[in-house]
């Protein structure tokens, strides 16, 4: 693809948005900003500010993170925002009100937003995948203890660091999650859809199938890819 290429990722917990906002920043060239790496790596921090502390508690019982302090941490990290090259959103927006916040950040610099990438699965298939994940407590890459086992059994393929399982993939937090997501989150694909921007992606296969499905998903909707 010639052109940069402006993109947020949707979808509810566990169809796989980090493992395609990786695929799809290789692919374009764009930039990647997780949202989730942003807050797993504030967990590090020695003393955290008091709103940070109140993020990373109700990341921890599986709530969405209140709208204004979502908003600032991308504020700080707009840079991102006025890549070059395009960018790939994971984990923001997760609620209207951030999408809003996104628009008038990006109406600032003067581009739109080209895409919001729905990534979509039947809820029992997101419940496996996300009982079954593992992510390496050192470097964050993620396997599957059924679908996508490391070599040995608790050790991280790429760094030999050791795997756990997140607080937010146990049972409990998934059903808060899956909640949160119904009642925030998926409003979203709403907003998206008034104007054209949403597109739908089936998430079933492998991640390369899935990739594929966004690549030409996106082709097919720049001026290029029309006929």
């Amino acid at each position: 693809m010639d052109r940069p290429f402006r993109l947020v990722l949707l979808g509810p917990p566990g169809v796989g948005k980090g493992t395609q906002a990786e695929l799809l920043h290789e692919a374009l060239g764009a930039c990647h900003l997780s949202m989730g790496d942003v807050f797993r790596a504030a967990k590090c921090q020695s003393d955290p500010s008091p709103a940070l502390k109140t993020a990373l508690d109700a990341m921890r019982r599986g709530e969405l993170v209140p709208d204004h302090l979502v908003i600032e941490m991308v504020q700080e990290r707009s840079g991102c925002l006025r890549c070059q090259g395009g960018f790939v959103l994971d984990g923001f927006p997760r609620t209207v009100a951030q999408a809003e916040a996104l628009d008038a950040m990006l109406a600032q610099q003067g581009v739109i937003l080209d895409a919001a990438l729905s990534y979509e699965l039947p809820p029992e298939a997101i419940v496996d995948r996300l009982t079954g994940r593992r992510v390496c407590a050192r470097c964050h890459a993620v396997s599957h203890a059924t679908t996508r086992p490391s070599r040995i059994e608790g050790v991280c393929d790429k760094c030999g660091g050791r795997l756990i399982q997140r607080e937010d993939d146990h049972p409990a937090a998934i059903q808060v999650r899956m909640r949160a997501y119904e009642e925030s989150t998926k409003p979203l694909t709403d907003y998206y859809e008034r104007d054209g921007r949403l597109l739908r992606v089936p998430a079933t296969g492998t991640p390369e199938e899935v990739l594929e499905r966004s690549l030409k998903g996106l082709l097919e909707r720049s001026p290029m890819g029309q006929t």
